[in-house]
């Protein structure tokens, strides 16, 4: 028995071999039949406990937070503390002593066309404060780049030397060229080497804080905009234009010190080579791109009621000592602008927020400014208008760091800014011709103001798609 079943087994292995055989020779030479502790059809479904392995790994990928821009972890910036507010305070007095001068340059346009370049047109003379701001803005990328490599020490040190050394030769001036290069070339060269430092290096504190953080730097801007216009109006009238431009000088040089001792950054400097790819790889995202032709087009239009709020408040019946304070009425409300939106922006969304704000602004031109012919309308024109474009001195910043790794927002936010000059520099000249071709009527400087500044707010729809689509229920 123990023979006939040895020899039934040796058969039938000889059998299966067989048949093994004649199967495996309708397969490629390269295929390779399936062994019995392999997955068939005849296993196929999943082990129990695979099933719930593969389950647990799922939740946990679920469970996985998204990483803010930039790939670093929220919980590393300190969002508050002694030394980021000590931060913020220097930054302040930063904006206050370069943003807040720019913002007084309607009162030196009103003091030219009237005192010492009365014998060259409204559009000639525009060019001092458009080369102002343009030189403000135009070194960012190059200072962006410094900043990210050495810190902000040495750019606030050059910077705080220049721009008042840049006042005090304003103040001896008395030729065209002499006011161009002290006030419009060399003064806002050292404003920019202040600005981009004090506001790069406050973003390095802050993360969920950070529209308001930069809501609170940039109000320095708007009280420094409150200040020197009343400043230097009434030193001019009492003690002449020389020593206006010096008092502003010496009350610059003081907050500047105190800045150069308290604006430092929360991460080291990281010295990388110089390479042109930095400056333009940023352009390749759409959402950046987005965002600084928004910015491009808003600010193309926004600087212009800076500038020519109260020539065109004087031409359309207001007294030359009342429309004298319309500047510092706009720069007042500016604080709030600067600070509030901020504040909702980091509940709601930045982009949200920026997109609101910016179609207020070119509904206040359009609505109010345009048809504007008495006191009333042009005093709540400069108190609203403060306000709402306030909100983009604050936001644009903001909105470019939170697409943006923060080891790269100092090149980042100067090439928007850099950006933002272009449109500063041709803004208040083309502004200045559409006048004078009026015959000193504002009609189509202010229609171009707000045409521009509409086009403007729809890019910034456009960058808010580009992230999240038209879902108004995301904070963006």
């Amino acid at each position: 028995m123990a023979t006939m079943d040895d020899s039934s087994g040796t058969e039938a292995t000889m059998d299966h071999e067989k048949t093994s055989t004649e199967v495996r020779e309708h397969f490629p030479p390269h295929y390779s039949m399936p062994r019995d502790n392999m997955k068939t059809e005849a296993n196929i479904m999943p082990d129990a406990s695979e099933e719930t392995h593969d389950l647990d790994i799922e939740k946990a990928a679920q469970d996985e937070k998204p990483k803010p821009p930039g790939g670093f972890d929220s919980s590393s910036f300190p969002d508050g503390g002694w030394e980021a507010w000590l931060a913020v305070s220097g930054a302040f007095c930063c904006l206050f002593s370069s943003f807040g001068w720019i913002n007084a340059i309607g009162v030196f346009q009103t003091y030219y066309e009237t005192g010492p370049l009365s014998q060259y047109s409204p559009s000639t003379i525009s060019w001092i404060p458009a080369f102002e701001v343009f030189m403000m803005f135009l070194g960012g990328p190059i200072w962006g780049k410094l900043y990210d490599n050495y810190g902000p020490r040495y750019l606030l040190a050059v910077g705080s030397f220049l721009h008042v050394f840049g006042l005090m030769m304003a103040s001896l001036s008395t030729k065209y060229y002499q006011f161009l290069l002290s006030q419009g070339v060399c003064s806002p060269i050292g404003a920019s080497l202040i600005f981009y430092p004090a506001m790069s290096s406050t973003g390095t504190w802050f993360f969920k804080k950070r529209a308001f953080a930069f809501g609170v730097m940039t109000a320095g801007s708007s009280l420094g905009g409150v200040i020197f216009p009343i400043m230097i109006e009434r030193l001019i009238a009492e003690r002449g234009f020389p020593w206006a431009m010096r008092a502003a000088a010496f009350l610059i040089l003081g907050l500047l010190i105190y800045a150069n001792f308290t604006v430092k950054s929360r991460l080291p400097p990281t010295p990388k080579p110089w390479s042109l790819m930095d400056f333009v790889t940023p352009f390749m995202e759409l959402p950046y791109f987005l965002t600084v032709f928004a910015a491009f087009l808003f600010f193309f239009g926004m600087f212009l009621p800076f500038t020519f709020i109260i020539l065109s408040a004087q031409y359309n019946g207001m007294s030359a000592n009342l429309s004298g304070y319309l500047l510092a009425i706009l720069n007042a409300t500016s604080i709030f602008g600067r600070t509030l939106p901020g504040w909702i922006a980091d509940k709601m969304g930045r982009f949200n927020t920026m997109v609101v704000t910016s179609f207020l602004s070119t509904i206040l031109v359009l609505a109010l400014w345009l048809p504007a012919k008495g006191n009333v309308p042009y005093i709540l024109f400069a108190a609203f208008f403060g306000f709402s474009s306030g909100a983009f001195v604050s936001l644009a910043p903001a909105l470019i760091v939170q697409i943006s790794d923060v080891r790269q927002i100092g090149i980042r936010t100067g090439s928007m800014f850099a950006a933002i000059s272009v449109a500063a520099l041709c803004g208040n000249p083309i502004g200045g011709a559409l006048v004078s071709h009026a015959d000193g009527n504002y009609l189509h400087l202010q229609i171009f103001c707000g045409v521009v500044m509409f086009a403007g707010s729809c890019v910034f729809v456009a960058a808010r798609y580009s992230l999240e689509g038209l879902d108004l229920r995301k904070k963006v």
